[in-house]
């Protein structure tokens, strides 16, 4: 495993993170008990990796709550939490700068904490992204100025947020929707390396469709049966043309991942993981890197038949 710097005053975060929405008790996807969701981050540990991304809303706060008990013992220093605001535990949305204070209170307390590395807006409208319209930025330096977090920052899914962001705040955190077939965001991630942003990779495998798993004749029970039959269609044939470039006897979750990974600006990933040997092998893709002309031509391939489409998420 590699690590990489994240935040002033921090552990150096293992490259590949263990996003925590799947420990909760979620509904419209997926869910585990709760001895299987400690499980799953004491592997994580065994594994190597030290980030651990959360939020108040992921199963209603049983993800944070389930991450509290399996880190309960292990060494502070030598892990990096990142939780959110924006989305409380009851499932509903509260962006108000007055309510910055009491979420993360409710967020340290179930994760059994005295602070949290970094504290980021979940998915914000674009309205509260400038800092020189907003206060939310000055408590939240007020928060790093009491030991309550270290960084600040917010989970966006295009360039210009991003933008937005890092020219009107201080902010050192960017959880970005980045993967193959959505790389928007990469035009940000210069401007992220000279301000010493750190990046988080979030939905590295698209929803799943990058692990390879899915086809045209797929169908989807849970929060996936949003996209249309003609938008399943669409992202089956894209994901042929993946295969093609990237040699369809390669594993197609590892490229993925490294593909994420070969970017500079990218400090860790986090693909989504529910079960152990889904975290094995995603771990693994580290030891399957991608060569930078397969990262050229995905690059290209993004450009010219990709981007034209506007994926939904």
């Amino acid at each position: 495993m590699k690590y990489n710097k994240y935040i002033d005053d921090s552990a150096l975060v293992s490259e590949i993170g263990l996003g925590a929405w799947q420990l909760g008790n979620n509904s419209g996807w997926q869910s585990i008990s709760e001895n299987s969701a400690v499980e799953l981050v004491q592997k994580a540990l065994e594994l190597g990796i030290n980030f651990f991304d959360t939020a108040p809303n992921y199963g209603h706060g049983t993800s944070e709550d389930r991450l509290g008990k399996a880190l309960k013992g292990v060494d502070r220093s030598s892990i990096v939490i990142n939780t959110k605001f924006g989305h409380n535990d009851s499932g509903k949305t509260n962006y108000n700068s007055s309510y910055i204070r009491e979420s993360l209170e409710g967020s340290l307390k179930r994760l059994r904490l005295d602070y949290v590395d970094s504290l980021i807006m979940h998915n914000p409208p674009l309205e509260y992204l400038d800092g020189n319209k907003n206060d939310h930025y000055e408590l939240f330096e007020r928060l790093i100025e009491e030991g309550k977090i270290k960084a600040y920052g917010a989970s966006l899914d295009t360039y210009e947020d991003m933008r937005l962001l890092m020219e009107t705040t201080n902010a050192k955190v960017i959880e970005a929707f980045f993967n193959i077939l959505h790389q928007d965001a990469s035009r940000a991630f210069d401007m992220a390396m000279k301000k010493e942003v750190a990046i988080i990779a979030k939905i590295p495998l698209d929803s799943g469709w990058l692990s390879g798993k899915y086809n045209a004749e797929s169908t989807f029970d849970d929060i996936r049966k949003r996209w249309s039959r003609q938008d399943i269609q669409i992202r089956a044939n894209l994901v042929n043309k993946v295969k093609a470039i990237i040699d369809a006897q390669e594993n197609l979750a590892h490229k993925a991942i490294s593909f994420c990974l070969s970017y500079d600006a990218v400090a860790t990933i986090i693909p989504g993981n529910i079960n152990i040997a889904q975290l094995v092998n995603n771990v693994e893709s580290i030891n399957n890197p991608i060569s930078k002309e397969i990262v050229k031509k995905l690059e290209d391939f993004y450009k010219n038949e990709v981007k034209p489409l506007n994926l939904p998420w």
